[in-house]
């Protein structure tokens, strides 16, 4: 791949401002091109392209080419030979302020055929402003080589600037397939706010078009601008378009001294984040319908406050995953603590959701064309869910994290759209890990609040997620907690279910279209206000599991809590997939002997605090 810059435009009235104005910093600037003009903290707007080029991660470029007009070739010839670039690889377009240029695409075009290329290109315009700290250019290259057409790099304008003046990129964004691009767009024509800028990678099969577009200008007297190139272009071939995470501004020939200072002020800005940034997500008990959320079913969780995992991010200049002191020891008092704290708590804390996470992070922003900035964080977690009793404690980390990473990197619902999120810590679990779980719990923890889903295959196969509704939280009961105050691990609750499911098991297969027909019905009733229909599903729901299941696979521990609830008229089933039990009682008044007689057998009780959504 080969990489060219641009920079032979004629900035015709910012020199002459330079030259007019008498202020002494701007003396030593006077006559020199716009592309050695100071950039975001000192070096120059070509020597931090030069250097984003040279220190691309995983890329190296077989050549890099810089294409001048004749009035500066000998301001750049000397910049070439002062900072390593080799002096054969500078073009001259031979023009000059009086005749005017040639246009962006005609220099383009110039360096492709006097050096006979034939093979990928990077393009871009080397008079650009942009903070050199924002991206690393190697994600980008990746995120091209992942996909079959052109590539154009975009940012979001900020809500001063006009898309009147720039080219627009309407792209969809589960693909990242550019739809449309508008160059100067009028008013209203267009919502999309992605500004592209000429920053593009280009395959071999596009060169001949480029030169079909330049014959179609050739007789007009106004030269086409890059961006009208592109508009033609995407009608004739597939296009991507990468989303960069910086402000860009070009040092066209209509920008003066003013406008220069204030986008040099624009991209100096620092991107990077300077304080901790913490986020919770919080435990979640099933109400109804769990585990049909693995097998295309429906289910109704909740979010709660008693409980939660908080995620701290900070900046820092290497990455650390900081380990917990408890859930992530290093060091015991003697080989008899090690074995107590093994056995009780199993060797799978914090340390490896986190890295897990982050590694899927920087992958999914390859794979999307997320550019990301180039800052290093601190991360470090703590944690009060009780382990291994089915509340979500492990999806809720991963939840925090992302949350983390995405406002540490100045992501929105529009990188990784919230519906989405869910999925991605699913993928997290299942893919890195090999943790044993469903939807339902990532997507509570998401959304927060009360939420109804489905995730009927026909909806799963067309969106790629569930479909997920908020209820009415005003509208529910009082529900309790009880869970086993020495758990073992949770995940083997599962049993051979799945197995038994993809083997095609009719009595599991129904079960699950039963678990789904309870959850429609218990949505009515919450909507409804009917607390005791809602009860009665609750422990239809469990009977259903406890026929599915087998009470081998629930446990003893599990079924004493189950059997307590009932002495005292209360609804009850598993939140999760075992070690904790969600309740609802019938008659309020048997609530305090319903508690004692749970203490009284060594189980933790507790009344529900519901967290409505607070994104």
């Amino acid at each position: 791949m080969k990489c060219i810059i641009l920079v032979a435009g004629h900035a015709t009235r910012l020199e002459e401002d330079i030259k007019q104005d008498e202020r002494p910093e701007f003396e030593k600037l006077r006559g020199v091109p716009k592309a050695l003009l100071p950039g975001p903290a000192g070096p120059t707007l070509l020597d931090n392209w030069w250097s984003s080029v040279g220190n691309a991660s995983n890329v190296q470029f077989s050549e890099v080419f810089l294409v001048v007009n004749a009035d500066k070739y000998k301001y750049y010839e000397r910049w070439a030979t002062a900072s390593g670039f080799p002096r054969e690889n500078i073009i001259n377009d031979g023009t000059t302020a009086e005749t005017g240029g040639i246009g962006a695409v005609a220099d383009l075009m110039l360096v492709l055929r006097a050096r006979s290329i034939d093979e990928e290109v990077f393009v871009v315009a080397g008079d650009m402003l942009f903070n050199p700290e924002a991206f690393d250019l190697g994600n980008v290259i990746k995120f091209f080589h992942l996909k079959e057409g052109q590539l154009a790099g975009c940012y979001q304008l900020k809500s001063a600037e006009s898309t009147a003046n720039r080219g627009i990129v309407e792209m969809d964004l589960q693909s990242n397939v550019v739809k449309r691009f508008l160059e100067r767009p009028k008013e209203g024509e267009t919502t999309s706010r992605l500004a592209s800028i000429v920053f593009f990678c280009f395959r071999p099969n596009v060169f001949p078009l480029l030169s079909e577009f330049l014959d179609l200008h050739e007789s007009k007297p106004q030269k086409p601008s890059f961006g009208s190139c592109v508009e033609w272009l995407v009608s004739k071939t597939r296009f991507y378009a990468v989303k960069l995470p910086s402000h860009f501004s070009m040092i066209g020939a209509d920008v003066g001294l003013e406008e220069y200072r204030k986008h040099l002020l624009a991209t100096t800005k620092p991107l990077a984040r300077t304080q901790s940034i913490v986020q919770r997500a919080y435990a979640r008990v099933g109400l109804v319908g769990n585990p049909s959320d693995g097998f295309f079913g429906k289910t109704i969780a909740l979010s709660i406050r008693n409980y939660w995992a908080e995620v701290t991010i900070t900046p820092s200049k290497r990455l650390r995953l900081i380990p917990h002191k408890l859930n992530d020891p290093d060091q015991f008092g003697s080989l008899s603590d090690l074995y107590t704290v093994s056995r009780r708590e199993g060797y799978q804390g914090g340390m490896r959701l986190m890295q897990a996470t982050c590694k899927r992070f920087y992958e999914y922003c390859s794979e999307h064309g997320i550019a990301i900035s180039k800052q290093n964080f601190s991360l470090e977690y703590d944690t009060n869910i009780p382990r291994q009793v089915g509340l979500a404690g492990s999806s809720a980390i991963v939840t925090a994290v992302l949350q983390c990473l995405m406002r540490f990197y100045h992501l929105s619902e529009e990188d990784i759209p919230l519906p989405q999120q869910p999925s991605f810590v699913l993928s997290v679990e299942s893919s890195e890990l090999r943790i044993n779980a469903g939807l339902q719990d990532r997507v509570v923890q998401a959304y927060e609040g009360c939420v109804f889903m489905n995730f009927a295959k026909e909806i799963m196969d067309t969106q790629g997620h569930g479909e997920y509704e908020y209820l009415d939280m005003a509208k529910l009961p009082g529900f309790w907690l009880a869970y086993l105050s020495d758990p073992s691990d949770s995940g083997k609750i599962h049993s051979n279910v799945r197995q038994r499911y993809d083997s095609g098991d009719q009595e599991v297969i129904e079960a699950m279209a039963q678990f789904g027909e309870l959850t429609t019905q218990a949505a009515a009733a919450i909507e409804n206000g009917d607390h005791l229909a809602l009860a009665d599903i609750m422990d239809a729901n469990f009977s259903l599991r406890r026929k599915v299941y087998g009470d081998a696979a629930l446990g003893e521990p599990n079924l004493e809590m189950i059997a307590i609830a009932h002495r005292h008229k209360s609804a009850v089933k598993f939140p999760g997939s075992g070690g904790a039990v969600v309740g609802l009682c019938r008659d309020p008044s048997l609530l305090p002997a319903l508690r004692r007689e749970m203490q009284a057998g060594g189980f933790v009780f507790v009344d529900i605090v519901p967290n409505a959504p607070g994104r």
